[in-house]
């Protein structure tokens, strides 16, 4: 037998990529001549009807005999404004995460006493089985949060008493548990991270009932005192705009699709951890803020939109930042006029600048908002040109670097606020949509090809 082949012989891997390459190589007329939905999108761009729900909509469009029209974005969570929703607990003077995970899972609002019991539990359930954060955690390291997540998410499933049990009853307990103590795991492992990596103190804090979520994660990841009233609101705005989004996005479909086989809930869950740590999915305002940066360095008047323009036109033209031509933050799937949640982070956002001294920067931000729908217009012609619009990632990677969030936890930050979505979808898959596996079709489209004796080949 031949000796193992190692990572450093080049040409054997040259050789392999070249044929694996052309086995997957498939002409796009293909997909015009058997209509397959590229990306489950239809040709105008809506997402292809794959189930129903009860949890969430997302609405950027309407219909008018065959057309597709702009309108303003609208995100519901259980058939209700997140506008409404966020407002209101606004007006309240408190956080809504917990009041958002209620809705989201059982479909009404709760009662003042309810939610303050409700709260209570959750905040019982954030502290980690005894070893959990040595064996799991600190012992077994790692360089990336939501790859710690998800493995930490399957260690739940050994000390879990009845992890497979799908009764309703049973599911509810696990979600609550997972919920309650994301923000935790995401803590531990970031302390972790930053200690074994970046040479950074190791500081594990005991989680606080008595404080929110939001407060009690930065509590957990900067200390006692080191935030303000308005940061902790921030965060708690951030986890209830990203705890849902209408069930069409990747990861929570990928929550469906996994929960459907009846497979354990923390198996689902890390799938749909997988989904989200993708770039394409859960990286986007890491990827604003580093075109930001870029910008602030190569513009030199900031308040000069003529200057501003013509370096966005560079980015487009593949000539800055990049060279991918993709501004990043601008753009989204469904909401064409508006995204709601970005609007609602805008509010607090400018408070915040001012706050941690960075009004020139939110003003930048307003900028590039304002004048880049009109800078794809140029670009692209009057005609071919759709209708864009900021999404929330243009503004929550500049929010999470006022409050002092490392960038690290800015996607398992996204994390900690959809598992509660996710948790919704699931009960909902398991619980009405008569128990059948989703299993989509792929047309097959390689050549027809007979078995060659290997001293033939």
């Amino acid at each position: 037998m031949k000796k193992i082949v190692r990572d450093a012989d080049k040409d054997f891997f040259v050789k392999l990529e070249n044929s694996v390459r052309d086995a997957c190589r498939i002409d796009n007329e293909l997909f015009e001549k058997y209509e397959v939905k590229r990306g489950l999108r239809n040709n105008d761009r809506t997402g292809v009807l794959v189930g129903l729900t009860n949890i969430g909509d997302v609405v950027g469009y309407e219909k008018e005999n065959d057309r597709v029209v702009a309108i303003p974005g609208k995100l519901m969570y259980r058939g209700i404004d997140i506008e409404d929703i966020t407002h209101g607990f606004q007006k309240e003077g408190r956080h809504g995460f917990d009041e958002t995970v209620f809705l989201l899972l059982t479909g009404k609002l709760p009662g003042k006493d309810e939610l303050e019991e409700f709260s209570a539990y959750l905040a019982s359930l954030r502290s980690l089985p005894d070893n959990f954060t040595k064996d799991m955690i600190l012992s077994m390291k790692g360089k990336d949060v939501l790859n710690m997540l998800a493995r930490s998410v399957l260690g739940l499933y050994i000390l879990d008493e009845k992890p497979d049990d799908i009764s309703l009853d049973n599911m509810v307990r696990q979600s609550l548990n997972i919920i309650a103590k994301f923000p935790s795991i995401i803590a531990y492992s970031y302390q972790a991270l930053r200690h074994a990596y970046q040479g950074k103190t190791l500081s594990i804090r005991h989680p606080q009932e008595e404080l929110t979520t939001a407060e009690n994660f930065l509590h957990l990841i900067k200390g006692e005192g080191s935030y303000s009233k308005l940061q902790a609101d921030m965060v708690d705005l951030a986890l209830v705009l990203h705890a849902e989004h209408g069930g069409g996005n990747n990861s929570t479909f990928t929550m469906r699709v996994t929960s459907s086989t009846e497979t354990d809930i923390y198996s689902a869950t890390t799938s749909a951890i997988g989904s989200l740590k993708g770039p394409l999915h859960g990286g986007a305002n890491l990827r604003v803020l580093d075109m930001m940066e870029d910008i602030k360095k190569n513009v030199l008047n900031w308040n000069d939109e003529a200057e501003v323009e013509n370096y966005l036109l560079k980015i487009l033209r593949k000539e800055a930042y990049d060279r991918t031509g993709i501004i990043y933050g601008i753009g989204h799937a469904v909401y064409t006029v508006s995204d709601p949640r970005a609007i609602l982070l805008k509010e607090k956002a400018r408070e915040l600048a001012a706050e941690s001294g960075k009004s020139d920067e939110f003003e930048l931000y307003s900028i590039v908002e304002r004048i880049t729908p009109e800078v794809f217009r140029k670009f692209k012609g009057e005609q071919s040109a759709k209708v864009v619009c900021i999404n929330v990632d243009f503004y929550s990677g500049f929010v999470y670097s006022c409050i002092g969030i490392p960038k690290e936890l800015y996607t398992p930050l996204f994390a900690m606020a959809r598992i509660s979505g996710w948790c919704a979808h699931r009960i909902e898959e398991l619980t009405f949509q008569a128990k059948r596996i989703i299993r989509p079709a792929f047309k097959n489209v390689y050549r027809r090809q007979g078995y060659v004796p290997i001293m033939e080949r």
